[in-house]
């Protein structure tokens, strides 16, 4: 006699934009750190694109906000 296969759960499909705000508000803090108390040494030690990098992973969460914004739209079509 063949086994029944349990039910497979459903798959997670959370809101996807508080985790691109998050991770752009987190670059955003890490970046205003480092340029408010650490310039100097990041001067010193020849680091000054560590600022560049912060502005890159701000810049770079503007069209994933965007995605996930669209992603978010169509979840919640798809649950309507």
């Amino acid at each position: 006699m063949p086994k029944q296969q349990p039910p497979r759960p459903e798959p997670l499909d959370p809101p996807m934009v508080p985790f691109a705000l998050a991770g752009m508000a987190g670059w955003a803090v890490v970046g205003l750190v480092l340029l408010l108390f650490y310039r100097g040494w990041l001067t010193e030690h020849g680091h000054e694109n560590w600022l560049w990098i912060c502005l890159a992973g701000f810049l770079w969460g503007i069209p994933g906000l965007a995605v996930m914004m669209r992603h978010d739209a169509n979840r919640r079509r798809r649950r309507a």
